[in-house]
């Protein structure tokens, strides 16, 4: 038997899972992270992600014959960043995804990039990504300085010697993803020495092997091929099993984030939409809206969603869907469309919790064949599996719910953790489509009642200035 390892390294935990061939979990551990918060400020302790992802390894692999492991890879958050010395010990914390300390770089930043960001489409960069992080700390950055990207930091230490970044969680930090090297024109431009660069490769690529001092510590066995690894987002669409061109992955948790896979590059004349980088060059474009189901949270806390899901069910069949809110977690929304100062609404009457839950799942669903019909508007291929993950997939009415409003089938994995898609990366392509198990496959139901309240809902993010006219009115084309 083959055993593939794959390690979710995130915010509040690391977590490794060993996975065999036919996608049966044959161990898994997790360890919390601890976060320092201040302000603006979002550091961790890069020795502590080593030291408690070497305990979860251990005890992941606790009754795994070392024989029988083939590879292992590494996630990790987004944009975050630390500077090592050359022997690869931190000489800064590591600034985390969500640290806006360096808000004072970013207009430096997208001057002197504004080319190659407009080109790979996001347009521009934000304050929490990384390479205005990186100018924040070159100021007091030592002779000698390293970049290091959180998974960076942890590859090193797996194979004992410097290693490549991967182009997912290098797009943040201004990497060239067309032409999948640093930009040198503009690191020149804002005095970031190539030196302290890591060489980049695609995610999938062979780092080295894990080396003995590694192996000591993580119970990883010796000589084991360390796979450069991805984001947490891009980990967590590998573990969907999103891996062919016009699939799609909705993940509706706190907030909803699309991702998919096309064979070229989609631009987004809006910058809602921007693309990873897939192991076999093809794209990941995707989008994070700022609605989901921390609404729920917010607006029914303490409240028995199952209880709630039963009696929606009961109340809202076909021909009475009741009111529509617009779930927005916070304030501005990102995707399908960039409004700053967008507000959550309701259209129609609530009059109880019930009316209320069932009025923010059909605004999220909504939201959800917004974002579908804006990547339609950008060309984006649509005929591939659409697989439902995150929390709110715990809710079968939400899941059929979604499927009638998308008016297409959805798909239910059995697991679709980021760990779980980095052993699929580890495995490669010829073993990952075994690795990944359906749960159910839920059918919409063919009820057309919702057409209506879906435009009613788009005339009206029109009407108040957020949704582009040019974006409506093809919403209103898909939808006739």
């Amino acid at each position: 038997m083959s055993v593939w390892i794959g390690i979710d390294l995130g915010t509040q935990s690391v977590r490794a899972m060993a996975v065999a061939g036919d996608g049966k979990v044959l161990g898994a551990s997790s360890r919390p992270l601890t976060s320092h918060r201040d302000g603006e400020r979002h550091e961790q302790d890069p020795e502590q992600w080593w030291r408690e992802l070497a305990a979860a390894t251990r005890e992941a692999l606790r009754e795994v014959p070392p024989a029988e492991v083939r590879a292992v890879a590494v996630d990790a958050t987004s944009g975050t960043v630390l500077l090592t010395a050359p022997d690869g010990r931190p000489l800064t914390p590591g600034l985390m995804y969500d640290d806006r300390r360096a808000a004072g770089e970013v207009d430096r930043v997208n001057a002197a990039g504004a080319q190659v960001w407009e080109r790979l489409g996001y347009r521009r960069m934000q304050p929490p990504w990384a390479l205005p992080k990186l100018l924040w700390l070159l100021r007091e950055a030592p002779p000698g300085a390293r970049l290091a990207h959180q998974n960076d930091f942890v590859n090193r230490r797996l194979v004992g010697r410097e290693v490549a970044t991967d182009l997912s969680n290098a797009l943040k930090t201004g990497v060239d993803l067309i032409e999948e090297r640093w930009p040198a024109d503009v690191m020149d431009a804002l005095g970031v020495p190539a030196s302290m660069l890591p060489d980049v490769v695609r995610p999938g690529t062979v780092l080295g092997e894990v080396c003995a001092e590694a192996a000591e510590t993580t119970g990883i066995p010796l000589g084991t091929p360390v796979v450069a690894g991805t984001t947490d987002g891009c980990a967590a669409q590998l573990g969907a099993g999103v891996l062919t061109p016009g699939s799609w992955n909705s993940v509706m948790g706190t907030t909803l984030v699309l991702k998919g896979f096309t064979r070229e590059l989609v631009h987004d004349p809006l910058g809602v939409v921007y693309s990873h980088r897939a192991p076999d060059g093809s794209w990941l474009p995707g989008g994070a809206s700022s609605t989901g189901a921390g609404a729920l949270a917010r607006d029914l806390p303490g409240r028995d969603l199952d209880a709630l899901s039963r009696q929606a069910a009961g109340r809202f069949a076909p021909g009475r869907p009741g009111a529509t809110t617009y779930p927005l977690v916070s304030r501005g929304e990102r995707f399908p469309f960039d409004a700053p100062d967008a507000e959550g609404f309701t259209l129609g009457r609530v009059d109880d919790d019930v009316d209320r839950y069932a009025a923010i799942l059909l605004g999220a669903a909504f939201i959800e064949r917004l974002c579908f019909d804006h990547l339609d508007l950008l060309g984006a291929p649509m005929d591939g599996e659409v697989v439902l993950t995150g929390g709110a997939t715990r809710s079968a009415y939400w899941n059929r719910l979604r499927a009638d409003v998308l008016g297409r089938p959805v798909i239910l994995r059995e697991n679709a953790e980021p760990a779980l898609g980095m052993a699929v990366l580890a495995a490669g392509p010829s073993a990952a489509e075994g690795m990944v198990r359906t749960r159910e496959i839920v059918e919409p139901s063919g009820r057309t009642d919702l057409r209506e309240h879906y435009l009613r809902f788009v005339d009206e993010l029109e009407d108040r200035g957020w949704l582009p006219s040019h974006s409506a009115a093809h919403a209103r084309e898909r939808k006739a």
